[in-house]
């Protein structure tokens, strides 16, 4: 995978995954289509998935600035 898609894919998941961990657009979501009970997990999944599509942008970052 070249860097600049790596890039593209990090930075992107990381705004969805913040967009959803600070705001509550993924509650709502869930509560009209009726799976509001899905909303006490969401830190579980939200959090971890954030930090790894942040820590992919710092990768993609990081191997840009070795060439």
């Amino acid at each position: 995978m070249n860097n600049r898609k790596l890039l593209k894919i990090g930075i992107a998941g990381s705004a969805i995954a913040a967009l959803c961990c600070f705001t509550p657009v993924l509650v709502v979501l869930l509560g009209v289509v009726g799976l509001s009970a899905f909303t006490g997990t969401l830190d579980l999944i939200l959090l971890p998935t954030l930090a790894l599509f942040l820590s992919i942008t710092v990768y993609a970052l990081w191997k840009r600035t070795r060439r």
